[in-house]
């Protein structure tokens, strides 16, 4: 794996030295809110000091190129830069359900994640831990941890961040949610979300380029974008993939998502307060399919 690469040479461990230094006053997500995380603050997102997981398994539901045979190992971190008001996971992403991992079980969790048999490493919403996170994989690749890393993500990204990430992450596994700033606000809490997120999403795609499969179908690098469809098209998915056709690349993998259901706060907002309906669905896939011919859908 790149990471691999880096932590031979030593330059892992000065990424790691840099990254830290964003954490007082915290700069990790764009909200650069500024909390002393090293002092014991918390920042906006909610993240304090030590990393903190919900839980950690092999997981057989995500995409099938990161499941593989083994699952996909994936380690779910508490808290979120993003507010949103229909969030499937929002105990985790609230912080209600957490407990914190100090260097040395991350390294083990990461450790044992590939002894039972997992395709890869998939961080769950890392962005305000990054720090923590590299100082366990630099841990793990001293004891013999080989997979591929799975960035999984909002997609609200700071460019100076992900850039100190070039040759540590295989896979980059971001949502891009909404297409118009407004609808952003009044969902997720940022109105910044649009822009931050399609540059980010490019970033990710010049490291990576498009997702790549071993021999077996098991993703080992490259680009998947996931989208999920809202009631009333609210996302803005036509315009959406038109932007990855355009700007991102007109091959990208994608995971149009049906699965939204009116969680959270969402019984607060009328208008999001149902499933989508097929008609929504199968309208979605027709503005993808007619952005770019050759995206690849999973």
């Amino acid at each position: 794996m790149s990471y691999l690469e880096l932590y031979k040479t030593g330059e892992l461990a000065q990424r790691i030295t840099e990254l830290k230094e964003l954490l007082e006053p915290c700069r990790l997500c764009p909200r650069e809110c500024g909390a002393s995380r090293i002092s014991g603050e918390r920042g906006e997102c909610g993240a304090g000091q030590e990393a903190e997981i919900s839980g950690f398994g092999p997981h057989f539901g995500e995409e099938p190129p990161l499941v593989g045979k083994g699952g996909s190992g994936t380690i779910f971190f508490a808290f979120c830069s993003l507010r949103c008001v229909f969030c499937q996971n929002f105990e985790i992403s609230r912080g209600k359900d957490k407990y914190s991992v100090k260097t040395v079980e991350l390294a083990e969790i990461m450790l044992e994640l590939q002894e039972r048999g997992c395709v890869n490493i998939n961080l769950v919403t890392p962005t305000h831990y990054i720090p923590q996170i590299l100082d366990a994989l630099l841990a793990a690749c001293e004891r013999g941890l080989k997979l591929p890393l799975v960035y999984n993500c909002s997609g609200y990204e700071r460019l100076e961040i992900l850039r100190k990430l070039d040759q540590i992450v295989d896979i980059y596994l971001p949502d891009i949610k909404y297409a118009n700033e407004e609808i952003a606000l009044k969902y997720s809490r940022i109105s910044d979300y649009p822009r931050v997120a399609k540059e980010a999403v490019k970033e990710m795609h010049h490291q990576v380029g498009d997702l790549v499969l071993d021999k077996k179908g098991a993703a080992v690098k490259g680009l998947l974008i996931r989208h999920l469809v809202m009631p009333g098209g609210l996302a803005g998915t036509a315009e959406l993939m038109k932007f990855i056709a355009q700007d991102v690349s007109p091959n990208s993998w994608i995971n149009i998502m049906d699965q939204y259901y009116p969680t959270y706060l969402a019984h607060r907002y009328p208008e999001i307060s149902r499933r989508i309906t097929r008609k929504e669905f199968l309208g979605a896939l027709a503005a993808t399919e007619e952005a770019s011919p050759d995206f690849q859908l999973v």
